[in-house]
């Protein structure tokens, strides 16, 4: 019994360095020429608590997460994000990362008072950024 244990608490032990040398999801290319971009608000805007975000995209299409189809990705909101996800990974679900994998091209965020940065990023069907990452310019908002 006593090795049974001692087994399985190896094994436990152990299982996080195997994960880590376990091979990732695959990475999307992402298509030549592709763009994401903030259609609005703009860039240094001032806005209300309750903000529309309209996202825009260039040279590829929108497929909702799950769904596998050559040149087309879904986006990824980043608020107050200092620091694109990793690449190989996918993209965190947290209140700073917010997912639209139904294919959702806008939102209505709810925001506290001050500045906030906002930067789209666009995934694929496993909400992994692609090769090269395909993200937008970071903008600046003021929120009253």
């Amino acid at each position: 019994m006593k090795h049974i244990l001692l087994a399985a608490a190896l094994t436990m032990l152990a299982a996080p360095v195997l994960a880590a040398d376990a091979p990732g999801l695959p990475i999307t290319k992402a298509p030549a020429g592709a763009e994401v971009y903030i259609v609005s608000p703009k860039d240094g805007a001032t806005v209300g608590q309750s903000v529309t975000v309209v996202f825009g995209l260039k040279g590829m299409g929108v497929a909702p997460a799950g769904v596998k189809k050559e040149g087309t990705g879904h986006h990824h909101l980043l608020v107050d994000v200092k620091d694109l996800p990793a690449a190989g990974q996918p993209i965190p679900l947290d209140d700073n990362h917010l997912h639209f994998g139904k294919g959702q091209t806008e939102t209505i965020l709810k925001l506290s008072p001050g500045t906030h940065t906002l930067q789209l990023e666009m995934g694929d069907e496993n909400h992994i950024p692609f090769d090269p990452a395909v993200v937008s310019k970071k903008i600046t908002i003021h929120v009253k």
